[in-house]
């Protein structure tokens, strides 16, 4: 038998249940918060046997990870606008929604929050991060090229910082100016300046 897009030999996993599953942990996380959360939960909730779930993810946070990942490209997925600052600002609105509006978002805090003491969760967030990888296209098209000043992995810890430190650290959202801070970014990271 071949291997699945996770490397693991068994049968192709079926669409449907996949997508249960995902769904399935983003409820349980709202609902119960991360450590509360088991894959013998989220298999029930899913409608899944654990075997399903075990032969697809060694892990709650991997299958979150995947969960928050794919919302995450979807909702963080913002039309080009006709000028960087614009494109950064649409970028910035959409993603304090994901993280104060979304129960992918909401997933997506509780795997960061986990990271702080799980060095496994840490290391499959520095692998795959939805956040990192959506900033990136945003400012690739807002500083295309030599436009960019900084290495990309700084640039997006510029760009995504302000917003992470405020929602993680309690503040109200709607004091948040993404125009603001997209023009502040632009300074920063701009060649340019």
């Amino acid at each position: 038998m071949g291997g699945s897009e996770h490397g693991k030999v068994g049968r192709p996993r079926s669409e449907e249940a996949r997508t249960a599953v995902l769904h399935a942990v983003d409820d349980l996380v709202v609902e119960l918060g991360y450590s509360a959360v088991t894959l013998k939960g989220i298999a029930e909730r899913a409608g899944v046997s654990r075997q399903t779930v075990y032969r697809w993810w060694s892990t709650k946070a991997e299958i979150l990870l995947e969960a928050s990942a794919t919302d995450a490209r979807h909702e963080l997925d913002v039309p080009p606008q006709q000028d960087p600052a614009a494109d950064l600002a649409a970028y910035l609105e959409a993603l304090v929604a994901f993280l104060t509006t979304s129960d992918a978002g909401a997933a997506y805090r509780a795997l960061v929050g986990e990271a702080q003491h799980d060095t496994a969760v840490r290391d499959l967030l520095r692998g795959a991060d939805p956040i990192g990888a959506s900033a990136a296209a945003v400012i690739g098209r807002a500083l295309p090229g030599e436009a960019l000043a900084v290495p990309m992995q700084q640039a997006t810890a510029l760009l995504v910082g302000p917003v992470f430190f405020w929602v993680l650290s309690g503040r109200e959202p709607d004091a948040l100016e993404p125009r603001t801070l997209a023009a502040d970014f632009l300074r920063l990271a701009s060649a340019a300046s």
